[in-house]
């Protein structure tokens, strides 16, 4: 179960006891892990999202101490901006039982009992890169909105220096019926400007920090983006791919929520 709302439809049909219900209720609760960290355990249900374990700044014993607690509690634990020597770890500790997948240009793992599935909501995301410097931004995009149930489409590559090649993923985001479009960007950072004075979908822009000279390490891209002129985007941090395909699969799966027939 993911929501509060599934627990109280349980609840009223009689699927699960107040007992029952009362317990999944408490698991909004904060768990504490020994003295390494706090892990909400209960975002998923209050928010929508899962709880997301920053390696960064962390030692490898303490990320792998801390995946595994929310992997036993949840049955799923994601780590983002985790080393080599992180994921090694993690993987040394993980059993046999536990499904890993690591993208190792972002140091993204996603850990998963091999009885844990990610129930589809019916939003749909697309991301585009204009670069594919940008592409590992955008795979932490594209791998939170999928842990979050979207449907994501991608299209790399696809900047403003060859134009012609942002076309087609445009016509199939129009076919598609996509709910929100992550657009990542470095340099110059003008495509989300591009894309959101072409079509009528919510744009999430997200700078990188590919660049060099005045306005390096992101910053001309960022400042680019806050200050476009059409609206309709949004935009994140830089190199801030994990806070994009969040808030572009609240925004999907709550279009998709809305999108399904009422009884």
């Amino acid at each position: 179960m993911r929501t509060l709302r599934e627990v109280l439809e349980k609840l009223v049909k009689g699927q699960i006891s107040v007992d029952d219900a009362e317990r999944l209720l408490k698991i909004f609760a904060v768990e504490e892990i020994g003295n390494l960290a706090k892990i909400d355990v209960g975002r998923e249900f209050r928010k929508g999202m899962p709880e997301i374990i920053l390696a960064e700044g962390k030692r490898p014993e303490d990320v792998m101490q801390i995946a595994l607690a929310m992997l036993n509690e949840k049955g799923r634990a994601i780590v983002s901006r985790a080393t080599t020597e992180e994921i090694h770890t993690i993987k040394k500790a993980a059993s046999d039982a536990v499904f890993l997948q690591v993208n190792d240009k972002v140091g993204l793992m996603v850990m998963k009992r091999k009885d844990f599935e990610v129930k589809r909501t019916g939003g749909k995301v697309c991301v585009l890169t204009a670069g594919t410097s940008d592409i590992p931004v955008a795979e932490e995009a594209r791998v939170i909105a999928e842990e979050m149930g979207c449907e994501v489409i991608t299209a790399y590559d696809v900047g403003v220096a060859g134009i012609h090649r942002l076309f087609p993923p445009l016509k199939e985001i129009i076919e598609k019926d996509v709910d929100v479009i992550v657009v990542v960007a470095g340099r110059e950072g003008a495509l989300p400007s591009v894309v959101a004075g072409m079509i009528d979908v919510p744009i999430v822009a997200v700078p990188t920090s590919i660049g060099y000279g005045l306005g390096e390490k992101g910053v001309s891209a960022l400042m680019a983006m806050l200050q476009a002129c059409p609206l309709g985007l949004a935009v994140v941090n830089i190199d801030g791919g994990v806070a994009a395909g969040a808030v572009a699969a609240l925004i999907a799966n709550r279009v998709a929520k809305f999108k399904k027939p009422r009884n």
